[in-house]
């Protein structure tokens, strides 16, 4: 077995973006809104996606799943966290080169609304 296999790499690359994602979505369990309704976590490019019903049927009367985070890795341990300007179909960078932990907080507990409405 030779570490520098591109398969090794890989293979070890998709280990961690499925730990990252089950820490996530583990993490999403402890939101400070809406928390009878269940997001999902989808992998987008080499970052997370994070999706959810309409809560406050303010984007999608249906009260249909809509994107509301973005988390995209940076060089080293840092993260970006984006929230969808649903109205222009972008995303906002919210927080930058920040620890994952430190984003999460922020989504979670969401005080100035930008992700969970």
């Amino acid at each position: 077995m030779n570490p520098a296999d591109p398969a090794i790499v890989v293979n070890a690359s998709t280990q961690v973006a499925n730990l990252t994602q089950h820490r996530l979505a583990r993490a999403l369990r402890k939101r400070v809104r809406y928390r009878y309704v269940k997001p999902r976590v989808l992998r987008e490019g080499r970052g997370f996606r994070i999706q959810s019903p309409c809560c406050s049927r303010k984007v999608d009367p249906a009260g249909g799943m809509i994107d509301i985070a973005l988390l995209v890795p940076h060089e080293g341990n840092s993260w970006c966290l984006c929230s969808r300007d649903h109205a222009s179909s972008t995303w906002v960078p919210q927080l930058q080169d920040q620890p994952l932990d430190v984003l999460l907080e922020l989504l979670c507990s969401d005080p100035q609304r930008q992700f969970w409405y």
